[in-house]
């Protein structure tokens, strides 16, 4: 069974925690992790995008000038794509960028997410996070403690107020639940910041 280090929120190691082998010690497969996060952005575009062709604008019914004599080219109207004001040639219309993953898949994929970081040692287990007041400068200070200063995604049980609030000011870092926690994230992150109860509703939430 695979284990890992446990900190205190000053940084300092207090133990160790051990994890399910299911989630962090099974096969990484690449592949599935590429369509799992092609899926996710692939959702996060709107695809409300809207060009008219040349047989959607306005105007061009009128030959422009005579077809022979001019020296010019032979045209129709003035609605063609090389013209000011014409259509769009292959025009981008409203569509949909879902790309269906099935659940094994999507379970596969989490499973190689949270194990390639924890073998990139960007897991940092934590016993619980504390702040007196939700001020930015004391989780800068949790965040260096534990050596997250740089993409720090902290995964938390449930929301904690003055968590969100200090965390929502540094851009170097930025809080997740253990129910909206995805694979696109996981492997964004630099360090994953997991505080112990967060570990613990993962692992019953997921290891199924």
């Amino acid at each position: 069974m695979p284990k890992t280090a446990l900190y205190n929120q000053e940084g300092k190691a207090v133990g160790e925690v051990e994890l399910s082998e299911y989630l962090f010690a099974a096969p990484v497969n690449v592949p599935a992790m590429h369509l799992v996060v092609r899926s996710y952005l692939a959702a996060q575009r709107q695809g409300t995008q809207s060009a008219k062709t040349r047989g959607e604008v306005r105007g061009g019914g009128r030959k422009i000038y005579r077809q022979k004599g001019t020296g010019n080219a032979r045209h129709h109207g003035n609605r063609a794509p090389q013209f000011r004001h014409g259509g769009v040639v292959f025009a981008p219309k409203p569509r949909d960028y879902v790309i269906n993953v099935p659940k094994k898949v999507r379970r596969l994929a989490f499973r190689s997410a949270l194990t390639s970081r924890l073998n990139d040692e960007a897991i940092i287990v934590v016993d619980d996070i504390k702040l007196a007041e939700g001020k930015t400068k004391l989780m800068a200070k949790v965040l260096k403690d534990l050596g997250a200063e740089k993409k720090a995604l902290v995964v938390l049980p449930e929301r904690v107020e003055n968590i969100v609030r200090a965390t929502g000011n540094l851009a170097e870092a930025r809080t997740t639940y253990v129910n909206t926690l995805n694979v696109y994230d996981i492997l964004n992150a630099g360090k994953l910041v997991v505080t112990k109860a967060a570990l613990a509703a993962v692992e019953e939430v997921y290891a199924s």
